[in-house]
């Protein structure tokens, strides 16, 4: 049995060395297809893998604790600290490193009205504050001090290609905070584009900028995606998940195949049974 839930492939162009991404996949191949069944956490992970022939895959995906990420947790103390002249917050919560291409974030920086927060802490950090002069970095958040800051964001943005399944976005959804998001990997399961957030071309940072803007100037729209992303991930308990995977590990050491419809590549937003 396993469970994939890195694309390390696909981190080898972003660090300089792409010509190891052929090597990455086949040492990935090797061990999956030695595995009863392997468990993946998103469609584009299921495509990723059937398409290079290997085996016995399945969704797996992930729960979310919608107790501690929840819209009551918003702090206008903090809001008003980090943007005393009322400008809408857009927030990124993850590790500070190549693969999360949070560089490109820059594109954001002269939007009028708007203050950006980065939440992390990582190998790029001193870089990326040159970078962006003009946002906040918090560093490492965790616990009740991650919950009350995502919630306090307007809108959430995450820039990286190579998410095979994106918790933080789960979790700015279950703080109500709509999404925008690159349309690669983990994230087109997540967001539903026109209701729970944006999905935009990967490397298309003009879209990026126009997605945000959008919803940033737009106070109806924003509210609307933000009730409809808490919404979405409402019922994708980590008990709910557990109980499946329990089932996955049972069927694996039995021998017994996968139930029907297992591998489903209906999307989480549109009906799908988590």
């Amino acid at each position: 049995m396993a469970i994939y839930q890195t694309e390390v492939p696909g981190y080898a162009a972003r660090y300089g060395v792409p010509y190891l991404e052929n090597w990455a996949w086949n040492r990935v191949e090797q061990i999956h297809l030695l595995a009863t069944r392997t468990l993946v956490p998103s469609t584009f992970a299921l495509q990723q893998f059937r398409g290079r022939g290997i085996p016995r895959v399945q969704m797996w995906r992930r729960g979310v604790d919608t107790a501690r990420f929840h819209p009551a947790k918003r702090d206008d103390g903090w809001r008003a600290a980090v943007a005393p002249a009322g400008e809408r917050i857009i927030g990124y919560v993850g590790r500070l490193a190549a693969e999360k291409q949070v560089e490109d974030l820059a594109v954001l920086a002269d939007l009028p009205g708007t203050r950006l927060v980065i939440v992390g802490d990582g190998p790029q950090r001193a870089a990326l504050e040159t970078a962006l002069p003009g946002a906040v970095f918090t560093g490492f958040l965790g616990g009740e001090d991650l919950a009350r800051t995502v919630a306090s964001f307007d809108l959430f943005v995450h820039p990286g290609e190579f998410e095979t399944f994106c918790q933080t976005i789960q979790e700015a959804m279950a703080s109500g905070v709509p999404v925008v998001a690159t349309g690669r990997g983990g994230p087109l399961d997540l967001v539903e584009n026109s209701r729970t957030g944006w999905l935009y071309e990967p490397g298309d940072l003009a879209g990026l900028r126009a997605r945000v803007s959008d919803l940033a100037g737009d106070g109806a729209k924003r509210r609307a995606f933000a009730e409809a992303a808490h919404a979405a991930v409402q019922g994708r308990t980590w008990h709910a998940l557990g109980e499946e995977l329990v089932t996955h590990y049972r069927e694996a050491s039995t021998g017994a195949p996968a139930p029907a419809g297992a591998a489903s590549t209906t999307r989480p937003g549109r009906g799908a049974t988590l």
